[in-house]
């Protein structure tokens, strides 16, 4: 080992894998031949925020130190077969108590009076997909070092199947960064909502998480475009393919121009690169 090997160094990575990995290298060393410190493990933050590198730092072992790390296997200890040998009479007892543990069948009765409880009504379910759903929220902006106010409301019934759902919304100071470009990080954060609250209540999920009104801009923003584009094909008599959207962004464009008399829209394309098509009617 030369002495340019033997310095000190401090190196950063995603994790501290990574930071190890990274210092090794400038190095040229193996990992048995040096001394690790971890200053930081870093964190991947939550949605994005609050993400930061892991540090190390990494020191050479001297040549002393590498000889005291080879030493010889030790030899296996006999001991050690004696008493794996001495464990093996002592199954025989233990089948017969499973035995009579599956003869005593109280378990029957539990599971009747679990049956007989009276299903929870849909109104029901939805007072308690709003309370967790709140509280879950709630968790996670606190894990975000985000402040903030969670209110709760219920959405217009639905124009087509006239459904109603609970709407999370959050409110206060420069919360974009809760929104982030095309609304990725919101919609990241209702998904990971959904998951928790889910998996909770063990029930359908169908909630909505807004901040600031932002679905509400958002969605007259499409069906403006929507309508721009449709005059758009009218106009030029060819077809129109807009960006790619998730799945609620594109049925505002479906729903908008559902009743038009001079074009109709399409789907195509697949996952995250799916988009809508607004063509001329014949």
């Amino acid at each position: 080992m030369n002495a340019e090997n033997r310095r000190e160094i401090e190196v950063r990575g995603d994790d501290v894998d990574q930071a190890v990995a990274n210092g090794l290298a400038q190095l040229g060393l193996s990992r048995d031949e040096v001394e690790i410190e971890v200053l930081d493990e870093g964190s991947r933050g939550l949605l994005g925020l609050g993400a930061r590198e892991a540090v190390v730092v990494i020191k050479p072992l001297s040549a002393e130190a590498l000889k005291k790390e080879e030493r010889p296997e030790s030899e296996p200890a006999p001991e050690l077969v004696a008493e794996v040998v001495e464990v093996e009479p002592e199954p025989e007892p233990e089948i017969e108590t499973v035995a009579e543990a599956v003869e005593v069948e109280p378990v029957a009765d539990t599971a009747v009076t679990k049956t007989t409880e009276e299903p929870k009504t849909s109104q029901e379910e939805a007072e308690a997909e709003r309370q967790a759903a709140q509280a879950t929220i709630e968790t996670l902006l606190a894990k975000m070092q985000v402040t903030a106010t969670v209110t709760t409301s219920i959405s217009e019934p639905d124009d087509v199947t006239g459904r109603q759902i609970n709407v999370i919304e959050i409110h206060g100071d420069d919360l974009g960064v809760l929104i982030g470009p095309r609304g990725d990080t919101l919609n990241a954060m209702q998904y990971l909502a959904r998951l928790i609250v889910g998996h909770d209540l063990h029930q359908r999920i169908t909630f909505v998480v807004d901040v600031e009104g932002y679905r509400q801009r958002r969605e007259l923003a499409l069906s403006r475009l929507a309508e721009r584009m449709a005059g758009k094909v009218v106009k030029r008599q060819r077809p129109v393919s807009l960006e790619p959207m998730p799945p609620h962004e594109r049925r505002i464009i479906h729903m908008t121009l559902r009743d038009s008399e001079d074009v109709y829209t399409e789907s195509s394309g697949e996952g995250k690169y799916r988009k809508v098509k607004i063509l001329l009617k014949e």
